[in-house]
């Protein structure tokens, strides 16, 4: 086997907070020793999600089992998704950081499944997957994520079982969406149908102007190559986009500190 030193598009703060994780978490459950320590685990970890290098390749780069190289990543992503905001609270933030709107958006994070798997294909994207819906700021920031569904289920549905539009209409703001959510009361989608009068397609430019920046929220996801095809539990997917979007926070931060 032969091994090689690669780069990884990642800040050394993000680094050393995925570390601190870990290491405090480690401190809390009173762990013994383990071959490797915070810092390269965290590395390890990073290195799994951004570049989807598999249990077993990352496991002989770092010199450990598959298994632990599968113990380390499942534990990590479970320590940083549970730092994702909940709805309500990115919401308000979002409010307080003075944000004219917000774009809600539907993303499938394709998975590695058969035909005979009705629940998780999605006939809008022709493939199977999992359906996460993405909330960015005018600049396609991420502000909040949400679990993960079956890709069968539709986007409308989606955002009424994550019970979105109850907290947009708790906060107050204008929330942009495309002609997916088409007749959800209190989002902004474009007006459907042909023939439209001028006054109708003017609306539906404007509107598409303004919510195509929000396609860079999952832009900054699909950055991260473990997304590209889940092939783990589609029920991961959730953690997994939950704990980039974390990742991602650490990494604008960095970029605007």
């Amino acid at each position: 086997m032969m091994f090689y030193r690669s780069a990884l598009p990642l800040s050394r703060q993000t680094l050393h907070f995925v570390a601190g994780l870990i290491r405090r978490h480690r401190r809390a459950i009173g762990s013994a020793w383990r071959k490797l320590d915070p810092g390269r685990q965290a590395l390890l970890v990073l290195a799994h999600l951004r570049k989807a290098e598999t249990y077993a390749d990352i496991g002989a780069g770092f010199d450990v089992s598959t298994t632990t190289a599968w113990r380390y990543i499942t534990e990590t992503v479970e320590l940083l998704a549970a730092r994702a905001p909940k709805l309500r609270s990115a919401l308000r933030q979002a409010r307080n950081d003075g944000h004219a709107y917000l774009i809600l958006d539907g993303t499938l994070i394709a998975i590695d499944r058969v035909a005979a798997d009705r629940p998780y294909y999605s006939g809008k994207h022709r493939r199977h997957g999992m359906n996460v819906q993405v909330i960015a700021t005018p600049d396609g920031d991420i502000v909040w994520v949400s679990g993960a569904l079956p890709g069968s289920v539709h986007d409308a549905k989606a955002a009424w079982i994550w019970q979105i539009m109850r907290e947009l209409e708790r906060c107050g703001l204008i929330v942009l969406a495309d002609k997916g959510y088409q007749g959800v009361e209190g989002l902004h989608t474009p007006y459907k149908g042909r023939n439209k009068p001028e006054s109708q397609k003017q609306a539906n430019r404007a509107h598409a102007k303004l919510r195509g920046r929000g396609e860079r929220a999952n832009a900054q996801l699909e950055s991260w190559k473990v997304l590209h095809k889940l092939r783990c539990c589609p029920h991961k997917a959730g953690a997994l986009v939950k704990a980039i979007h974390v990742l991602q926070d650490r990494e604008l931060q960095t970029e605007q500190g």
